[in-house]
């Protein structure tokens, strides 16, 4: 490493706390000798490897589900949306742990290893013996039911994929926008590019995946299908390691996590609160009784404490945007269960001997990405600067709020085109043949993809560069767990609302996602989810004209978004503890406030 004069060592003040950039031997880290670009492709070269490996494991899960271990489409569909829910939820403990303990690098480096071994045991349950005999198949020509057994060591192996997923993302991300510094303008600049590029090589990632490995899994078997993601993860493992002198490594000292703080915060204010409501005042200034020494203590309190309610507004600032995407997290869900389930029903083929596998059409999306990224950033942005002055061209909340309106209309077209797939199945006699492939090409689901996969340009990446902007620098881990738990509760919900429906619609004689789609009515749901999407997006726009007042009046305003009791805890942290006979009054008085 470089050392004497020319050495640029980095080191920056955020939030109070002093962060380092350290080399890998502890050392401050020389600017020209670490961090940038160089270090980046490192870290985007296994994250294009890991987005091959989940989505080499989820893209085609539906027909996995549904074929080999013979499960309904409902339930099939449910099950997907459950296992991406904890899958996406996950990052939220993973970033409190690589925040808090491990470290980003160490983090990286252990979701990797359990991505190897979760996808070469899933690998290793495609040769279980189905407990039936390898030719048994159902009249409408599903595999049966296979042993327990293989059921079992298969779910254990998808959700250590899961658990390699939520160590994996808030980490990966926040530890390449790490080897730009903020505080130098050019890596400032370097930074804000490399969210898009970023995206641009995990959709890279995708794409190759969805086209070859989806074909490997219908076409030649799924063991090699599941055993090229755990080859191919092991091997950006070790390209990952290859740059370890590379990095730059940000380090805190002494720092508890802000879930335990808040929980400790929270504990010491209803006790309080307690005996303030017991008539227990604390004890004046000057009178009988008073201490110094524990009022000096409590000022020590005081400043302890006020990273934490710092940390603790800016993390709740966040929800009104966090809470009104949700929906489209339920609408993006679809993509892959429904939408591969209708693509297996048409006519797939490609020329006289290519058929297209259904999981494929996935791939629009991430070509949709992959063409428009570059666009976006080296054409759009300068255009909209012009005009805005804003040197990202759009601001980060506009930029979301456009791929919202994105999906919104990528569901109406959904909705139309299964209306006419059902018409096209009528018409040409195989509503009760779904094994046969509708007269109709593939090239109608088309335009729903690349909505999808421009809706995922503008709010995803919109949505990755806002949770990490947006909360101090100790938390950008922390911040993209938050932005990843969008699509797990998305996930849940939208697990949530399959299992409703087809209860409801089953029960009254039809249900929505019968098995056999030719009879069933998913545009329906489509409909529903358009509608649910045009609400969310008014309360998303809502939100977003609320944003600037509630960075800077954020206290005022938590009461409209009915946080009340939160803001009544953070007032009194702002008190710091401080004994005095007012403080009680200081509570009844912040809320009336608050309420008025």
């Amino acid at each position: 490493m470089p050392s004497g004069d020319d050495s640029d060592p980095l080191l920056a003040p955020a939030d109070g706390i002093r962060f380092a950039a350290l080399d890998y031997r502890d050392h401050p880290a020389d600017r020209g000798a670490t961090g940038g670009w160089r270090s980046a492709l490192f870290i985007i070269a296994v994250e294009i490897s890991e987005r091959f490996t989940f989505y080499g494991v989820s893209s085609n899960l539906i027909n996995y589900l549904t074929g080999p271990l013979g499960e309904g489409t409902a339930a099939a569909a449910a099950a997907i949306n459950t296992w991406n829910g904890v899958a996406q939820l996950l990052p939220l403990l993973g970033g409190a742990l690589a925040d808090k303990w491990l470290g980003r690098y160490r983090t990286i480096v252990v979701a990797s290893l359990l991505y190897v071994i979760g996808a070469g045991m899933l690998a290793f349950s495609t040769l279980l013996s189905s407990g039936s005999g390898h030719q048994c198949t159902t009249a409408g020509g599903q595999t049966c039911a296979p042993s327990t057994i293989k059921v079992t060591f298969f779910y254990v192996s998808l959700y250590i994929v899961a658990v390699a997923q939520g160590g994996h993302k808030p980490c990966v991300q926040a530890f390449g926008a790490d080897q730009f510094d903020q505080s130098d303008p050019k890596e400032t600049v370097s930074r804000s590019s490399f969210f898009n590029w970023w995206y641009f090589g995990m959709c890279a990632g995708t794409a190759v995946t969805l086209l070859f490995l989806n074909y490997v899994q219908d076409n030649i078997g799924w063991g090699l299908g599941f055993g090229i993601p755990c080859a191919v993860m092991a091997a950006a493992l070790a390209v990952f390691l290859l740059g370890t002198r590379r990095y730059r490594y940000y380090v805190t000292a002494g720092e508890r996590g802000l879930f335990a703080r808040a929980g400790e915060a929270f504990v010491e204010w209803r006790s309080r609160r307690k005996a303030l409501q017991h008539g227990d005042r604390p004890v004046a200034e000057g009178a009988p009784g008073f201490s110094a020494g524990v009022d000096e203590e409590e000022q020590a309190a005081v400043s302890h404490d006020a990273g934490l309610v710092k940390e603790t507004k800016d993390i709740l600032r966040l929800f009104p945007i966090w809470a009104t995407c949700l929906l489209y997290a339920v609408a993006f869900s679809q993509s892959s269960t429904f939408f591969t389930k209708q693509a297996a029903t048409l006519d797939r083929r490609v020329g006289r001997h290519l058929q297209v596998p259904p999981a494929a059409l996935q791939s629009f999306i991430s070509i949709t990405i992959v063409v428009f990224i570059p666009l976006y950033d080296r054409v759009l942005v300068p255009v909209a600067r012009r005009y805005s002055g804003n040197p990202s061209g759009i601001t980060m909340l506009q930029r979301i709020g456009t791929g919202m309106f994105l999906s919104l209309l990528s569901m109406v077209i959904a909705a139309l085109v299964e209306k006419h797939r059902l018409r096209v199945a009528v018409d040409a006699g195989l509503v009760d043949k779904p094994m046969v492939p509708l007269p109709m090409s593939l090239w109608w689901m088309v335009p729903q993809y690349v909505l999808f996969g421009a809706a995922d340009v503008y709010t995803m990446v919109g949505l990755q560069e806002f949770f990490y902007d947006q909360v101090p620098d100790k938390l950008r881990s922390l911040g993209l767990a938050l932005y990843l738990s969008i699509f797990g509760v998305g996930s849940f919900i939208s697990s949530t609302l399959v299992s409703i429906i087809d209860s409801v619609t089953t029960a009254r004689g039809g249900s929505w996602f019968s098995n056999n789609l030719n009879r069933g009515h998913v545009d329906y749901f489509y409909w529903l989810l358009a509608a649910l999407s045009a609400l969310e997006l008014l309360a998303y726009v809502f939100f977003a004209g609320l944003w600037s007042i509630l960075i800077f009046d954020f206290d005022s305003h938590l009461y409209l978004l009915g946080l009340g009791r939160v803001n009544a805890i953070i007032q009194f942290l702002r008190q710091g503890f401080i004994r005095n006979q007012q403080i009680g009054r200081s509570f009844t008085s912040s809320s009336l406030n608050a309420k008025s």
